[in-house]
């Protein structure tokens, strides 16, 4: 839990009363690895911090798995359109990893809101997070070709090469493993 609060120290400055208010409403949980954290058809009831994992969003079809996101330790992560709306998701969060979550409800997250000083601070700074990763990651869809995509992400997430099997990351640049097979030839 420590890692959360220098995560929010980094944000924010959060007194002790609201640090404890706070941390009274997470709720550590232990996801094994190829777990799901979320299911489709479920509706997302949590905010979480991964202290320890990594985490795939995923969308299963019968012939391939297509992932769009991952998320890394100390991050926030949640199915968030799910979240917000309280309607069902339609994709999967996945532990990729051993994942260790500290997980705020839906509701006791909104209490924080409404009865501590940096309650909003905290969750605005979650939601910018996740909306600039989404940002990202659809720009570098649009504008770089495959290879550039794959060395940008070796670049930036080299805990991705090391963690992540080879077909979630092709999927995840937006290419099908045997082209990813051919970049990291030309690269190597």
């Amino acid at each position: 839990m420590n890692k959360i609060r220098e995560y929010f120290e980094s944000i924010v400055v959060m007194n002790d009363t609201d640090w404890e208010l706070f941390s009274a409403k997470l709720v550590r949980m232990v996801f094994p690895k190829k777990s799901l954290i979320l299911e489709i058809g479920k509706t997302e009831q949590y905010l979480s911090f991964i202290e320890k994992g990594i985490v795939r969003f995923n969308i299963p079809k019968l012939d391939y798995d297509f992932t769009f996101g991952f998320a890394f330790e100390n991050s926030f992560v949640s199915g968030y359109d799910s979240f917000l709306t309280q309607q069902p998701s339609s994709y999967h969060l996945e532990a990729i990893t051993d994942c260790i979550l500290w997980r705020i409800s839906f509701e006791d997250l909104h209490m924080v809101y409404q009865t501590t000083t940096v309650g909003n601070l905290i969750g605005r700074k979650a939601a910018e997070d996740i909306f600039l990763k989404k940002m990202k990651r659809e720009l570098t869809l649009l504008e770089d070709s495959a290879k550039t995509r794959y060395i940008n992400l070796m670049r930036e997430q080299p805990e991705l090469i090391r963690s992540i099997p080879l077909k979630y990351l092709a999927s995840y640049i937006g290419i099908r493993p045997q082209s990813l097979s051919r970049i990291r030839k030309e690269i190597y």
